[in-house]
């Protein structure tokens, strides 16, 4: 046979062959263009997420042409690039013949606080009174600010107890980027002794001595898993070196913003507990992931870094912050490794567990936020700060972020063992015209409880007998004139959108279960079978927790979903959003 005619041969003949390699082809202009945006910073694999939000934030999306460019910049493939890319939701891909979104972008929270607030008609009104071509108008999950409900995100300016003329009033005056609050900046800090037990243990410090002191004041993670804070160290200080300390400031459970509320206020209490910790496991490098929900604590925490280095407290580039990118799953630890690796924030099987291969196969030591600030001043104040306050049989202090129909909602630090009433009271009160219902203890991922269950103590462990757990100490209230039935809906809507994608049983579980919920009357016996498949075979804390609300609504308010909207008129309160006709205004 003549070469010509065999299949799969490249002919070479005149204007037959092949003149480019295939794929995509790199532009000299785009790639002048990342070029000058990078600058003289390292073209490292791990960095990928960081030049994606360079990109973005020049240009209002991610073209084709420059996702092409940053991976020959990166010396990788165009698919690693691009699923990157499409993995978060901040990021915008506009391939070839699209059109680019407009220069500006509302994002409209819709989570639990939000709904109860109005979110649904905010967001109607936006899309009815703007200029879709001038401007987007998207829904987004909790942005941490749940306590000032509605919430929208207008560029990176958020806006508190939003309505449609005060996003009109920011377009005006192009108010666009986020607002920094008064908080205590690093001289400050060291003025009143800040940094002096860090020095202390630098110099001649026992960590073990540390470990034992964090050990006898009961400090557990508060990010949600409540692990005892000190063991970890050991853990991690067994393996060996070099190691890493990577910071979880990924806050993205609904209902949560204690860690914002801190970090907005006292930074460099989080900052020395950090480097306390790094000082323990002997960590080489400190990992800082942030949310990109919360610019202007990223901001706050590029300058006091900054500080700390033109201080000598720390060498440069001993602390790298990383911006996250909207993917609620980079709050499970492993999938934050991930992403800081610059891959998708995708949860890794276990084992291996992080304190032995973490940050680029490394030991890693994973803190909260909220946990490093304790470890701060347990070292400052000794373990009696946390240890010596008991109520309802339960040791320590928790910081509950406290939203819904409450008079005043925000952040409450109050003994570990407060019932929901305790913290009811501390919030002044329900909201005026308002008759409590049941309450969300520690998120979605916690369900909802009901009204009866008011003798419960909100703390680790007390709450799993109930099927539910305290978390993140996310409490959302609701009143008589909510909708459990609509509630669990927005929750199961909320982990539907969040689902990385990775494991069947979450990915079609979640979207299965919204499908099953939107029915007037819910297929209990179908809803559960579902639940037990999740529970049992998801490979994350996301889809194993992700039915709480399904089977504790099912359990406690039974009323709402066996009955049809005609016997029940909460029970299509979904279509509405989360309020009934009866709601006081």
């Amino acid at each position: 046979m003549a070469l010509d005619q065999q299949k799969g041969v490249w002919k070479s003949g005149k204007g037959k062959g092949r003149h480019t390699p295939k794929g995509r082809q790199l532009q000299d202009q785009a790639w002048d263009e990342v070029r000058s945006l990078l600058g003289a910073a390292p073209r490292r694999r791990d960095l990928l997420i960081e030049y994606l939000h360079l990109i973005q934030d020049e240009y209002g999306h991610l073209s084709a042409a420059h996702l092409r460019a940053l991976a020959e910049e990166l010396r990788v493939s165009m698919a690693e690039v691009y699923e990157v890319a499409t993995f978060y939701a901040h990021f915008d891909v506009v391939k070839e013949g699209e059109t680019p979104p407009p220069a500006l972008t509302i994002r409209v929270c819709d989570s639990l606080s939000c709904e109860l607030a109005g979110a649904q008609q905010l967001k109607a009104a936006l899309e009815d009174g703007l200029d879709a071509s001038e401007v987007r108008v998207l829904r987004a999950p909790c942005m941490g600010r749940c306590d000032t409900a509605p919430v929208l995100e207008l560029g990176h300016n958020h806006i508190d107890h939003a309505t449609p003329e005060k996003v009109r009033q920011a377009i005006e005056a192009q108010d666009t980027h986020a607002h920094l609050p008064d908080y205590e900046q690093f001289d400050a800090y060291v003025s009143e002794g800040g940094y002096e037990s860090l020095k202390s243990l630098r110099k001649n410090g026992d960590w073990e001595k540390v470990q034992a002191t964090i050990k006898e004041s009961g400090l557990r993670g508060l990010g949600g898993a409540g692990f005892p804070s000190g063991t970890k160290w050991g853990f991690v200080r067994g393996n060996a070196g070099p190691r890493y300390l990577a910071v979880n400031g990924d806050e993205g459970e609904p209902g949560t913003f204690k860690d914002r509320y801190y970090l907005e206020r006292t930074p460099h209490l989080f900052l020395e507990g950090m480097l306390i910790a790094a000082w323990a496991v002997e960590a080489d490098t400190c990992f800082i992931y942030m949310r990109d929900e919360y610019p202007a604590v990223l901001e706050i925490l590029a300058r006091e870094i900054a500080a700390l280095e033109q201080a000598g407290i720390v060498k440069p580039g001993f602390i790298e912050l990383r911006r996250g990118a909207g993917a609620y799953i980079c709050g499970e630890e492993s999938a934050m490794i991930e992403s800081i690796e610059g891959k998708r924030g995708m949860p890794r099987h276990r084992p291996p567990y992080v304190a032995a291969v973490g940050v680029f196969g490394r030991p890693t030591l994973v803190h909260n936020v909220e946990t490093l600030l304790w470890i701060a001043r347990v070292c400052r104040e000794g373990p009696e700060c946390l240890n010596t306050t008991e109520r309802n049989g339960r040791t320590g202090l928790r910081s509950y972020s406290v939203s819904g129909r409450v008079a005043k909602p925000g952040v409450y630090l109050l003994p570990a063992g407060s019932t929901i009433l305790d913290i009811i009271e501390a919030c002044g009160g329900m909201a005026d015209g308002h008759v409590f219902k049941a309450y969300q203890p520690g998120g979605p991922s916690s369900g909802l409880l009901p009204a009866s269950l008011d003798d419960v103590p909100l703390d680790f462990d007390t709450l799993q007998p109930h099927g539910s757990f305290i978390g993140s100490a996310a409490v959302v209230v609701l009143s008589e004139a909510d909708s459990a039935k609509a509630a669990a809906l927005n929750m199961l809507r909320f982990f539907e959108d969040e689902s990385c994608g990775q494991c069947t049983p979450c990915r079609v579980g979640c979207e299965k279960a919204v499908k099953l919920m939107q029915a007037d009357t819910w297929d209990q016996g179908l809803l559960e079978e579902l639940s037990t498949a999740m529970v049992d075979a998801s490979i994350c804390g996301l889809g194993q927790a992700a039915p709480n609300p399904i089977r504790l609504v099912m359990k406690h308010f039974a009323d709402e979903v066996s009955a049809g909207p005609a016997n029940n008129a909460e029970s299509n309160a979904s279509d509405r959003g989360l309020e009934s006709k009866e709601q006081p205004q």
